[in-house]
């Protein structure tokens, strides 16, 4: 074997993509591209109709058409198994349970699966298919005072419900109040890359080639749906073109796999980008209550948060906005709650941040109102209700930067300058103002395995069942066992995104690099241990296998979170009512940065996805058809190069966790938090007008503008 000889480090250095070449020369292929022997290709046809019944179905039509192999629906489809145990401690999403049922839940419901030789094929005979329905009243009125709410059922990571003190009394007792409602509008995902999935048989062996978040999770779905033992199914997972949430199990999956089973032979389901609205999962509308006690100085005596969120008649999901408020800020009394409202529409899913993104809009802007009640300064009012430990839990934290990110921050933007007062600053007919707000999110890590090979040929192989999903995830994953290695990255090579590597995390609530770090280094390190008792390498190469289970399960219990502070100035045209950003700033603290390049692209993304937020990001519903106005890019609108002329994200040195060996937080979700209240709080400034319902619409602004 090649001597290991220590190298500079590779963390914490800028590195361009391993697999970045391969993505622009087109030789990376996604999940919708790669070729397979006899491939059918299906395509799903859904329900106009929000609420019913199927009554018929023409399918001897649709059969008798060029190229058509088979129609599945629910008269014809496997039975699946939806009492199975859910993964990571959820609940099974029912919802993907196809063909089960003559019953219509949603608008764009699956009511067939049309298989032919063709994609083209596929949509002409699916659009072809006449289906009859016994319609329904349906209802999507969402919107905070209607009939029907209950308090959500407590999820793994978060508390339906949390009390501390007497809320009431405290208010009554406090100088200063705020009591405001805010809401959050339908948005969705749209990663670039759509579903896709190819499932087929091979020796007895379910195999899904699909883009996902987690091919370990997706293959246990599976596995469970379908009352197949998890190691007869294999899920392949490559390049992902983006997930935000969205790729974990989903219908086209299903659907691919129940037409596999049926033909034998490989079929490929791909969503077209208005099924995704629908089919895809999306953030779910909130509507929030803040209520703020304190005394005339800013101290918090009081924190309510009451969260109202929608789900589908199908499965139950919690959007956690009052998340944010249980960690950020000390008070005497601290009050959240969770309600939901079950209505006639798709079910909504995780979305980048989920809770925190809504949640932080809500309560930084609240913030922001109390400040100007006090006639505090937002930074020195955030200061002043620094917690010493977990306001709700008690717990130490595990590291608290959120003070120096707002400190830094405030340097670097110019805070000092601020005149406090709102609308007046002008250039031209632009109203000018500044706005700032908080960011905090879960730093969680969870139990994950891998496989280091020592070759032959002195390089290195890593396996480990990640997921990138335009993170960069496989370049930090290389760079990080370099330096456990101690060799030159370029001896590394990274697999993932096959679930036969053995349980890893999912990429998913910014705990994935963090989580694969700890298998992988444990792996390393045993490898390290085997070859130095080793002579030469054999040709098939020294493999170890390690878990971290009990190494995580052995952290101390902490309050572990990163943290930032997010700037914003923005120009509003009072004779339009257009608002532009001018420039962003974005002040981080998330532990060890492994990689500065796509670090600093994932913080800008989530910035500028707060700005799509903020002012742009809007799905509406027509409440006569309950389906959707304007199901795809033109109709739904999303932050355009043009809209960020300026933005910059940057980060604190990191802080040792004496706990923490790795010392690795996500930083996927960090951005986009508090990134929408920095910018209605830079409106308010600018014209002295509050907005508390986003997005902020050029007709929202003419109609709320001062007189």
């Amino acid at each position: 074997m090649t001597a290991v000889t220590p190298l500079k480090a590779s963390v914490g250095t800028a590195r361009t993509r391993v697999e970045g070449r391969d993505k622009v020369t087109g030789a990376a292929r996604y999940a919708g591209e790669i070729p397979f022997a006899e491939l059918a290709h299906g395509w799903l046809a859904v329900s106009a109709l929000a609420r019913g019944r199927i009554r018929s179905m023409d399918t001897d039509a649709v059969l008798a058409m060029p190229g058509v192999l088979t129609v599945l629906h629910h008269g014809n489809a496997p039975r699946l198994e939806t009492g199975y145990p859910g993964l990571m401690g959820m609940r099974p999403d029912v919802s993907v349970a196809l063909f089960q049922h003559d019953r219509v839940p949603h608008a764009g419901w699956p009511v067939a699966l049309i298989v032919a030789e063709t994609s083209e094929q596929a949509r002409e005979a699916a659009e072809a298919l006449v289906v009859e329905y016994d319609a329904e009243p349906h209802d999507t009125d969402f919107h905070a005072d209607r009939p029907g709410t209950y308090t959500a059922a407590d999820e793994p990571h978060a508390a339906a419900v949390t009390a501390k003190g007497d809320l009431e009394a405290e208010l009554a007792r406090s100088a200063v109040v705020v009591d405001a409602r805010y809401t959050t509008p339908e948005e969705h995902h749209n990663p670039l890359e759509p579903h896709a999935a190819t499932a087929r048989w091979e020796a007895g062996r379910l195999e899904v080639v699909d883009s996902n978040q987690g091919a370990v999770w997706v293959q246990g779905e599976l596995a469970g749906l379908f009352s197949l033992d998890p190691a007869s199914v294999r899920v392949r997972s490559e390049h992902i073109g983006g997930g935000f949430g969205s790729k974990s199990v989903r219908a086209h999956q299903v659907a691919a796999v129940m037409a596999a089973t049926a033909l034998r032979r490989p079929v490929r389901v791909v969503l077209t980008r208005r099924q995704m609205f629908s089919l895809a999962g999306y953030r779910s509308p909130t509507a929030q209550r803040i209520r703020l006690g304190a005394d005339a100085d800013g101290r918090l005596r009081a924190l309510g948060h009451e969260a109202l969120n929608l789900t589908s008649t199908v499965h139950e999901y919690l959007e956690p906005s009052a998340m944010p408020g249980r960690v950020l800020y000390d008070a005497d009394a601290h009050h959240t709650a969770h309600r939901i409202v079950r209505l006639d529409v798709p079910s909504p899913t995780f979305m980048r941040a989920p809770g925190a993104a809504p949640g932080s809009f809500a309560l930084e802007s609240a913030l922001d109102e109390l400040a100007a009640k006090c006639g505090v300064d937002p930074i020195e009012l955030r200061v002043r209700n620094e917690p010493e430990t977990g306001p709700v839990s008690g717990l130490p934290f595990a590291g608290r930067t959120l003070v120096a990110c707002f400190r830094e921050g405030a340097r670097r933007f110019g805070w000092a300058d601020r005149d406090p007062r709102p609308g007046l600053r002008r250039d031209g007919r632009w109203l000018l103002g500044t706005g700032t707000a908080s960011a905090s999110y879960h730093a969680g890590t969870a139990p994950s395995t891998a496989a280091a090979t020592a070759e032959a040929d002195g390089t290195f192989t890593i396996r480990i069942s990640a997921s990138d999903i335009g993170t960069g995830a496989r370049t930090a994953l290389t760079l990080i066992a370099a330096d456990a290695l101690e060799v030159a990255s370029d001896r590394v090579r990274v697999l993932i995104g096959d679930s036969d590597f053995g349980p890893a995390m999912i990429a998913g609530g910014s705990m994935g690099t963090s989580s694969w770090a700890w298998a992988i280094t444990a792996a390393v390190a045993r490898l390290r241990e085997r070859l130095a008792g080793s002579g030469a390498v054999p040709p098939e190469g020294i493999t170890v296998r390690a878990d971290s289970t009990a190494a995580i399960v052995a952290l101390p219990p902490k309050e572990r979170h990163s943290y930032g502070a997010q700037f914003a100035e923005v120009a509003v045209d009072t004779g339009t009512g257009e608002v532009r950003v001018r420039r962003m700033l974005g002040i981080f603290s998330a532990g060890r940065i492994v990689n500065p390049l796509t670090a600093r692209g994932q913080f800008v993304g989530g910035m500028t996805w707060g700005i799509s937020m903020a002012l742009h990001e809007e799905a509406v519903r027509d409440r006569a058809s309950g389906a959707h106005v304007g199901a795809d890019l033109a109709g739904y609108h999303v932050a355009a190069h043009a809209d960020v002329p300026h933005i910059e994200a940057d980060w604190l040195p990191a802080e040792r966790d004496e706990d923490d060996p790795i010392n690795i937080k996500g930083i996927g979700e960090l951005g986009i938090v508090g990134a929408a209240a920095a910018v209605a709080n830079a409106v308010w400034h600018a014209t002295g007008v509050r907005h508390r319902h986003l997005p902020i619409r050029p007709d929202r602004v003419l109609s709320a503008r001062p007189a």
